[in-house]
């Protein structure tokens, strides 16, 4: 009889059957299969570095050599944090001087001021298509967000005693969208507009300014529609630190919400613990996706999805993961190679390329029971009738099904927020929501028959547990009665 074994280890769920274990338990050398990568030609984007992945066959690999792929490159925090936090404290005792300061080192921009009243600022000028394309992912945002929205139930535990559990927006939220190598108005939408749903008093968007101390036009265009208050023209770690303090022009914000570079991860992890007593959505890392394809999957979407992520930047990392026979590998070698030279951030894409890896299953079951251990910020599962295996997932920041669902949508209109768990947080952190931009309370009401059912129970535990005035706040109630 074929067993099914469940392996557990860091927080993550693994299942093969017993044949399969037999097959991981083979203790041979952690090696690859192969390392395809083809000629560059010359003068392409890619020249410097070859467009390819390592592979691996699960079940040739033991155990601990299937835990070790789930590694993400190594970040080393202890050295980014000894370069964050003299900004963090430098911010905090300057103010607006320090993040000036910080702008004109790193980004070469000199700001006369740092913060904008949006609603000072007038309507930008877009052109027609692209103001369509972020209205068009305005409405879908929105509509998946507000249905977020849950009814105020209240229970009746035992007669005349009523709870309930009541929602309340976060009074100041800072929202943080980078720039960089690549604006990114759309992850201005995906954090103001459910902060607007949940009604923040108080919205701060930070992102860097333009080289003439300008803001992105499309980025200003989100922001005003989705009802942002200020906008921080800053960056990095200098644009975590004055929202998380406050400054002179800058409000303090009780929450702070996006992705961004390490130094802006390790600024958000550093303040979360401080005085200045914010809280923050999740530690991220660089952008990441797997792709689960089978015999099915066209080689030329699979190559775009993998690249659309690699193409992030240089730290990004992506899998693929093979599921069964017939599955034609080299064609989609070839198209990555291919696809890679062509892109304008090819030089990025290729450079994750060589820290990425592709893994061969022996079916979707396996694949599906990798990808779990890996917890990636988007899983895609481009197989034949991919919604039945929907009910296998257990770790994942966003999930996308069957062949006509490319990451890309989630990353700009399905409705879908793309604020997400990487670094294989997604196995304890979901993305951002609706809830991201809330807190909650709790509400309980008696009635003298409810207190006079419950409270012969509550007195009876807190005299267990040896706290006499819990003891008495109840009983002296009960001999009034």
């Amino acid at each position: 009889m074929v067993m099914d074994i469940q392996l557990v280890g860091n927080n993550c769920n693994f299942f093969f059957n017993s044949h399969s274990i037999r097959r991981l338990c083979f203790t041979a050398p952690f090696s690859r299969i192969h390392r395809r990568s083809s000629s560059s030609s010359p003068g392409s984007i890619c020249s410097a570095v070859a467009c390819s992945m390592e592979s691996y066959k699960l079940s040739e690999l033991t155990i601990a050599e299937v835990d070790k792929l789930k590694c993400r490159p190594r970040i080393d925090f202890s050295s980014i944090f000894g370069v964050v936090q003299p900004i963090v404290e430098d911010v905090r005792s300057r103010g607006d001087d320090a993040v000036k300061d910080y702008t004109a080192r790193f980004d070469k921009v000199k700001l006369d001021r740092i913060v904008e009243d949006v609603a000072d600022l007038s309507e930008p000028e877009l052109d027609p298509a692209v103001k369509e394309a972020f209205d068009v992912a305005y409405e879908n945002i929105y509509a998946f967000h507000a249905a977020q929205k849950s009814a105020e139930k209240t229970v009746e535990n035992m007669k005349g005693v009523r709870c309930k559990r009541i929602a309340r927006s976060i009074g100041a939220v800072g929202l943080y969208v980078p720039g960089g190598t690549a604006v990114l108005p759309s992850t201005a939408l995906m954090l103001s507009i459910p902060a607007k749903i949940a009604g923040c008093k108080t919205v701060v968007l930070a992102t860097p300014p333009s080289q003439d101390g300008s803001i992105c036009k499309e980025v200003l265009y989100c922001a005003k529609k989705a009802g942002v208050t200020h906008i921080l023209k800053a960056g990095g770690a200098q644009a975590i630190s004055a929202m998380a303090w406050g400054t002179d022009s800058c409000p303090k914000v009780d929450k702070i919400l996006g992705p961004g570079n390490q130094y802006v991860t390790a600024a958000k992890m550093i303040l979360q613990n401080t005085e200045a007593m914010i809280s923050i959505d999740m530690p991220a890392g660089p952008s990441e996706v797997l792709v689960i394809a089978d015999k099915y999957a066209n080689p030329i979407h699979v190559a775009a999805d993998l690249l659309s992520q690699a193409e992030h930047g240089p730290d990004s990392q992506v899998v693929l993961v093979i599921a069964g026979d017939s599955v034609d590998l080299k064609a989609i070698e070839e198209e990555i190679n291919k696809q890679c030279h062509s892109l304008p951030r090819g030089e990025f894409a290729s450079k994750a390329l060589s820290h990425s890896f592709t893994v061969l299953a022996d079916d979707l079951v396996e694949a599906i029971s990798f990808s779990n251990l890996y917890a990636p910020e988007h899983l895609i599962i481009n197989v034949k009738d991919a919604e039945k295996w929907e009910s296998l997932v257990e770790n994942a920041g966003s999930v996308f099904l069957g062949q006509w669902t490319p990451e890309s949508v989630g990353d700009y209109a399905s409705g879908t927020n793309h604020v997400l768990p990487t670094y294989g947080y997604a196995r304890m952190y979901g993305g951002v929501s609706l809830d991201s931009f809330q807190k909650y309370m709790t509400v309980q009401s008696l009635t003298e028959e409810g207190l006079k059912n419950l409270g012969p129970y509550v007195a009876r535990m807190a005299e267990v547990e040896g706290l006499e005035a819990h003891k008495r706040a109840v009983t002296l109630r009960l001999q009034d009665m």
